[in-house]
């Protein structure tokens, strides 16, 4: 096991591949969100990468297993146990990418929706991780750990869109670094029943798991975790009062299905949504719906910017609608 000391201001460290790693960071005063303070310390380790290990047992402070990450920091020593990268096990599988940009360190897609992003229950094949095995062969990044080799953030299965992944640990640990500081410029399109109101503005709520069915993201009072969504509408559709719109998204946080949980807490979901839905649009749109071919919430990411984390080059994509959101848009304008 190889130990790396670790204190404020440290250049990025290697990730060591063929055996666990443990990380000694010396906390000099108490105070701070434990989760967060490791967090500023560890350099290439994320919060929520910092917060998995806690719950796993594998942060320790002089000896003793700490495992609440919202606790109060403590001066002192602590060990952080990094275990080694598992192989993937997912198999390379030859799926065409849509490739936006590619060099040695990292690799952008345009990712078409039902496409999930690395293996889950139900999901064994046809991700992005099984096609970047295969497109990218050994270069992938093995930080991220077994079965998401690469992956640094990720799309729900059918939100399409601009994704990054890392070839290279360095290009891993600094995008991961700029998810982290929310330092990535992030745009979505989404198409809602009705408009949110008023026109624009800020959605800045907490939003965790439903307390009434755990396979659902809320809105809550208490507990979850921040999340902040700037919203415009682009374009109404349907009249004085508006039977659906075109709005845009910029993201500040990035929490799990943080766009479809915000617009809906607004009245206004993302049309096709199987989850967030709730009531079903008017009969006009329903049709409109079903005659453009969409199955799916109609939610694309079309913009990512990100400066290079290992050039420093400033990059920046952005993709048009898919075919069914497209057909979805045309059908909303004759409303």
């Amino acid at each position: 096991m190889r130990e790396t000391p670790i204190t404020a201001g440290d250049d990025e460290e290697e990730i060591v591949s063929d055996a666990a790693d443990l990380r000694r960071i010396e906390v000099a005063e108490a105070g701070g969100r434990l989760d967060k303070v490791l967090a500023d310390l560890a350099g290439e380790l994320s919060r929520g990468r910092i917060q998995a290990l806690m719950a796993a047992g594998l942060v320790r402070r002089d000896g003793k297993v700490i495992s609440d990450a919202s606790a109060k920091a403590q001066a002192g020593t602590y060990e952080i146990t990094i275990p080694a990268p598992v192989a993937a096990e997912p198999g390379p599988e030859a799926i065409p990418l849509s490739v936006l940009y590619e060099d040695a360190h990292l690799i952008v897609i345009d990712k078409p929706a039902g496409m999930a992003a690395h293996p889950g229950p139900g999901t064994e094949s046809g991700t992005l991780v099984n096609a970047l095995l295969h497109h990218c062969g050994d270069s992938l990044s093995g930080i991220g750990g077994v079965l998401r080799p690469g992956i640094v953030h990720r799309l729900d299965k059918d939100t399409s869109g601009v994704m990054v992944a890392a070839k290279s640990d360095a290009a891993h640990a600094g995008l991961s670094a700029l998810f982290a500081a929310h330092d990535i410029d992030r745009a979505y399109i989404a198409f809602a029943r009705g408009a949110p109101a008023p026109a624009s503005g800020t959605i800045q709520t907490r939003i965790g798991r439903s307390p009434s069915d755990r396979k659902k993201m809320a809105v809550l009072k208490t507990g979850g975790r921040e999340a902040i969504t700037h919203y415009a509408v682009e374009q109404t559709f349907g009249g004085a009062r508006p039977l659906a719109a075109r709005v845009r998204c910029t993201l500040e946080t990035g929490r799990t299905h943080q766009i479809r949980v915000h617009l809906a807490s607004k009245g206004s979901p993302c049309l096709g949504d199987p989850v967030y839905g709730s009531s079903a649009p008017v009969h006009a749109v329903r049709a409109v719906v079903e005659a453009a071919g969409l199955t799916r919430q109609a939610l694309h990411a079309a913009v990512l910017g990100f400066i290079h984390p290992v050039t420093g080059e400033r990059l920046r994509f952005e993709t048009p609608l898919p075919a069914d959101m497209a057909a979805l848009e045309a059908g909303l304008a004759g409303l």
